[in-house]
């Protein structure tokens, strides 16, 4: 047995006895066969909550016959096989639940699917209907009601008369679905429900744009439809599924990945937004249950693939994280950059900067139009990881392109700034990060930046004092910025207002060694040389500290300042 086979087997046994002894919850356990049962249960559950799908399935596949006695155990089984992608073992598995009159919400929604996908309708309304009956949480509810509404379909009125029957907590939910109905009828007011969903004030349904402009464009309008794309980027120009329909049409791939006109599609979309939903709550293994449910129904939409391997990242399994970007590299040109950013992301947390350096120099080089956008994020991959030099030439490529109005003009005045900054090119950085507040003058962080690079050189203090106090209510508690205006207030030997400052960042942010060090002047200067040498110690002993720092530092501890 491995080590990490074994592990589990112990980590369930201990689990069972605290259970066993400790709670209630033993009484529903009393039908485990022996001991390896119990701790192949509970190995199996530890695993499923670890989203390591494919390790927790070999354990409660040990259990056939368990969901007699112990009702969880079935659900739990449903998720590691549906996601394991083992769709056709778990619509087995929901059949035999129901035939020993054990079904689950879950393994007639499994059913339900499974019968929509092959067009078997009435039996997808069945099962559809024996989820509402069963649906104990208000999400399944809007999930279990609106499958069954859909494969329930016969006109338009009683479909929108079931859809307002929808707990009124899904108010947005309905507004989805009643674009997608009169898109599946093809009604005279299909744009007029999804002009009324995208005019939302208040909620960002920028991807139903696409909705909107692959059903135009599947009447043949395919102008219409890039009109459609191209003003909708002007709004959400980093919209993934957005970028990569606008290549398609104008390449004449005018792939139909979703079809409102097919009910499989419909319903892979009320699933996703489920999962959208579950993703948001950090509940990561219920999301990935309906995004594999959503895939099953229709696997060309890659649109699922990039929530799917959020999920992943999130909880740090990048080697699954790694598959999902590596095929959905395949799939197109803004995808294929997409992807390329994220698994960078995914080498710099796994402490390979270098592949990460390589890699997206690469794939930004064979883009073969390279939009602002896309020349702004390889920028800032650069700037953000020390290649400051590097980065300054593609920011002037975005400063020259554009007007000082354009969202990008700040926000490339200060990626071109704090890289001057950190080549020891002063005087035009200064000019850069002004040039960015002239544009935008509420950005905490500019302001601080600026403010701190002013304090340091000496110079412009009061000022300076005057734009972190800015700062400080534009972003009240922020570590960096408290700590800047405590800097400053030290600066002007005001030490009692700077101590109240720098004691706060300390308590927001206390590994850092800067923070730290600060904090340690300002109690030698009101005499607590003891406490002042205590933080300065503390500073030494931090793992992230800058060899001047540290010299610094040390010197600091044998001879006071």
């Amino acid at each position: 047995m491995n080590i990490h086979v074994t592990k589990y087997k112990i980590i369930g046994q201990i689990i069972f006895v605290i259970i066993f002894l400790f709670t209630s919850s033993a009484k529903s356990l009393d039908k485990f066969g022996n001991e390896e049962q119990i701790s192949d249960y509970f190995s199996g559950i530890l695993l499923l909550n670890e989203n390591q799908y494919e390790d927790s399935l070999k354990y409660l596949k040990n259990l056939n016959g368990l969901e007699i006695s112990h009702s969880n155990y079935s659900t739990k089984y449903l998720y590691a096989l549906v996601n394991s992608g083992n769709f056709k073992e778990a619509f087995t598995y929901s059949k035999k639940l129901k035939i020993k009159k054990k079904d689950t919400y879950e393994s007639n929604l499994v059913l339900g699917i499974y019968y929509l996908k092959n067009s078997k309708i009435d039996l997808a309304k069945k099962y559809f209907l024996k989820t509402k009956k069963n649906s104990e949480f208000i999400l399944n509810n809007y999930i279990s009601s609106s499958l069954y509404g859909w494969s329930n379909i016969s006109n338009l009125k009683q479909a929108t008369e079931e859809l307002n029957n929808l707990n009124k907590s899904f108010e947005n939910f309905k507004k989805i679905q009643n674009a997608f109905l009169n898109c599946y009828f093809n009604t005279s007011n299909t744009k007029f429900f999804f002009n009324e969903l995208l005019s939302s004030r208040t909620t960002d349904f920028s991807r139903y744009n696409y909705f909107l402009a692959s059903y135009i464009a599947s009447t043949g309008e395919i102008n219409e439809a890039k009109k459609i794309v191209n003003s909708a980027l002007e709004l959400y120009p980093r919209n993934l599924l957005l970028n990569q329909y606008k290549l398609d049409l104008n390449e004449d791939k005018n792939i139909l990945a979703f079809n409102c006109k097919k009910k499989t599609n419909v319903a892979a979309e009320i699933l996703y937004v489920a999962a959208n939903v579950l993703s948001s709550q950090s509940m990561y293994s219920l999301s990935n249950f309906y995004l594999n449910l959503a895939k099953y129904l229709n696997e060309d939409f890659h649109s699922y693939d990039t929530l799917m391997a959020e999920n992943f990242y999130k909880i740090s399994n990048f080697k699954k994280a790694k598959k999902i970007y590596n095929n959905l590299s395949k799939k197109g040109k803004a995808f294929h950059w997409y992807s390329s950013k994220q698994l960078a992301k995914i080498f710099i947390e796994s402490e390979n900067k270098n592949e990460a350096l390589k890699l997206l120099e690469k794939s930004y080089n064979n883009l073969v139009k390279k939009n602002i956008y896309e020349t702004f994020d390889y920028a800032e991959f650069l700037k953000n990881n020390e290649k400051f030099k590097e980065a300054i030439p593609f920011y002037t490529q975005i400063i020259k392109r554009i007007q000082k109005k354009h969202p990008l003009y700040a926000e490339s005045t200060d990626g071109r700034g704090i890289a001057y900054e950190r080549i020891g090119e002063w005087d035009k950085a200064e000019k850069d990060l002004l040039a960015s507040l002239e544009a935008k003058p509420d950005q905490a962080y500019v302001i601080n930046y600026l403010a701190y690079s002013w304090i340091e050189k000496g110079i412009k203090i009061e000022k300076s004092l005057n734009m972190l106090e800015k700062a400080n209510k534009l972003r009240s508690n922020d570590p960096y910025i408290t700590d800047s205006l405590g800097w400053a207030l030290f600066k002007l030997e005001r030490y009692e207002e700077a101590k109240e400052y720098l004691q706060l960042a300390v308590r927001l942010l206390p590994a850092d060694p800067i923070v730290n060090d600060h904090y340690g002047d300002v109690l030698w200067k009101i005499g607590n040389e003891i406490q002042a040498r205590y933080y300065w110690d503390y500073v030494l002993n931090l793992e992230k500290i800058e060899d001047k720092l540290k010299k610094n530092v040390e010197d600091k501890l044998i001879k006071g300042l």
